[in-house]
């Protein structure tokens, strides 16, 4: 049966470093951020157009590097919540997280009776094809244990729910959905407005106030290392597209500079 990284990193405020996947789910991705040191990757499906068919054999490429997945669900149905959890991932992220009622609707989602309603079915990828002799009510609770949830805060509701949410029995980690949190406020991108930074603390506070992990998508090291000092322990650096991008703008600048100056 599956140990769970993911769970135990939640149990900790140390620092947890991570990447975005959203384009490049290619068999070597998984040692390709193991070889950067990357704790966990956070796997997008709400905004990549990725598959689940993808997502399953995405999620053995990573087994293969060692490197923990958090998945942000495109909803939070249940037949997608539930078929991202058989698939594999040990995290699960819904988007939109607006209030205690939601989250506790998503950890249903995510459990196994007594503590959720999803339903049974092992042997599969998320055991890693088990068949041994482990009765079946020790392997629902060890799923259970198992299963994290990152609730995605990114809406004016959501933010100003932030505690309820926080405090809900289930709740592993709060995640700010900046660009997101920033358009429901009808001040989009704009990150040093008094009501997007009022919004942002109350996340905050509520997370520490509860003992949660807390977790942002950052594009600099610069914007990472001030989260990390405002109390968040995980820090997703970067989007695959991003960084590819910003790598072969620069490279081929440089060449073409100098080029133009022979």
């Amino acid at each position: 049966m599956k140990q769970s990284s993911l769970k135990k990193m939640t149990q900790t405020r140390a620092p947890k470093f991570g990447h975005y996947v959203g384009e490049f789910a290619t068999p070597g991705i998984g040692h390709i951020v193991a070889s950067a040191r990357c704790d966990f990757v956070f796997f997008d499906m709400e905004h990549s157009g990725l598959s689940l068919e993808t997502l399953k054999s995405a999620v053995r490429y990573f087994e293969a590097g060692g490197v923990s997945v958090l998945v942000r669900s495109p909803c939070k149905d249940y037949d997608m919540i539930a078929r991202i959890a058989d698939a594999g991932a040990e995290g699960i992220m819904a988007p939109m997280v607006k209030d205690a009622a939601e989250a506790e609707m998503v950890v249903r989602h995510l459990k196994y009776p007594p503590a959720g309603k999803r339903g049974v079915a092992l042997g599969i990828a998320h055991d890693n094809y088990f068949s041994g002799d482990i009765p079946v009510d020790e392997r629902l609770r060890l799923s259970n244990e198992r299963m994290t949830f990152f609730a995605l805060i990114e809406t004016r509701e959501g933010a100003e729910n932030a505690d309820e949410i926080a405090r809900t029995p289930g709740v592993d980690c709060l995640w700010i959905g900046h660009f997101d949190l920033s358009a429901s406020l009808g001040i989009p991108g704009k990150f040093d407005h008094p009501d997007y930074v009022a919004a942002f603390d109350k996340i905050v506070a509520a997370a520490k106030k509860h003992n949660r992990s807390l977790g942002r998508l950052v594009m600099t090291p610069a914007e990472g290392i001030a989260d990390i000092r405002r109390g968040f322990d995980f820090c997703c650096y970067g989007t695959d597209t991003s960084l590819y991008q910003r790598a072969l703008k620069a490279g081929i600048s440089e060449l073409r500079s100098a080029c133009d100056g022979k």
